[in-house]
């Protein structure tokens, strides 16, 4: 298997508490956000990661020193949306393929599950957030059925916590679509969008995580949250410094 973290936004929700740093490079406890991820798919056996940098590479990279990654840059990260950086990094996408965003912190017994899926193309969802949710998904036995932002009662099964796994025999598929709009202008829409627009021609799966705790860091108040899931962990005490 292999990893793609997509790495490249601006993080605008939640950049004026991040001095100008990439918000993947957040600490959450001793080290950076994004180490902990390559790290632990490594703890895994997982070896070939590829890392999709724009905003900030250099901070995103001097987090990673010593580590075998490769590296892609998408050079029009403040004008695309993630579909490019997948783009950037169309050759990598091959074999069983897992792509997440990264600014998404998971528990390792997530990964776990995560990594023994079987079924794709998967997204994965947390039914435990529903109205709360950023980016919500409506699906029936397991297949997705509708998404986005606007989704309200009892069109919200669960809210996708910006990880799928792709299987090998999935994957020419998913890159024809991918260059399909590509050539067509679509680069101001998220990666994931590749999988929404074949909704109705091929079964897209959803799993529920099952209570294991995520957090994706759009907002300060994200950012508390995986403080507080690592304090109880590891007894790490950090200050969350607000500014005005």
């Amino acid at each position: 298997m292999k990893v793609l973290i997509l790495a490249a936004g601006i993080g605008t929700r939640i950049n004026r508490y991040l001095s100008g740093k990439p918000k993947c490079t957040v600490d959450i406890g001793g080290k950076s956000l994004i180490r902990y991820t390559v790290e632990i798919f490594k703890k895994k056996g997982i070896e070939e990661i590829g890392v999709v940098v724009g905003f900030g590479q250099d901070y995103i990279k001097k987090e990673l020193e010593g580590l075998n990654i490769k590296y892609y840059y998408n050079y029009f990260f403040n004008v695309t949306n993630s579909i490019a950086s997948a783009w950037f990094a169309f050759d990598f996408i091959e074999e069983d393929m897992l792509i997440m965003n990264g600014d998404v912190f998971l528990e390792e017994k997530l990964l776990d599950d995560i990594i023994k899926e079987e079924r794709s193309p998967v997204l994965f969802s947390d039914e435990n957030r529903k109205e709360e949710a950023d980016y919500k998904f409506f699906y029936k036995d397991g297949i997705l059925k509708k998404y986005g932002k606007e989704l309200k009662g009892k069109e919200i099964t669960g809210e996708y916590i910006g990880v799928a796994k792709l299987k090998k025999s999935f994957i020419p598929k998913f890159k024809k679509q991918l260059k399909y709009m590509i050539e067509n202008q679509e680069h101001s829409v998220w990666w994931e969008n590749v999988l929404y627009s074949l909704v109705e021609t091929q079964d897209i799966y959803i799993q529920n995580i099952k209570n294991k705790f995520w957090a994706e860091i759009d907002y300060i108040e994200d950012y508390e949250r995986i403080l507080n899931f690592r304090k109880f962990k590891i007894n790490y005490n950090i200050e969350v410094v607000k500014s005005d």
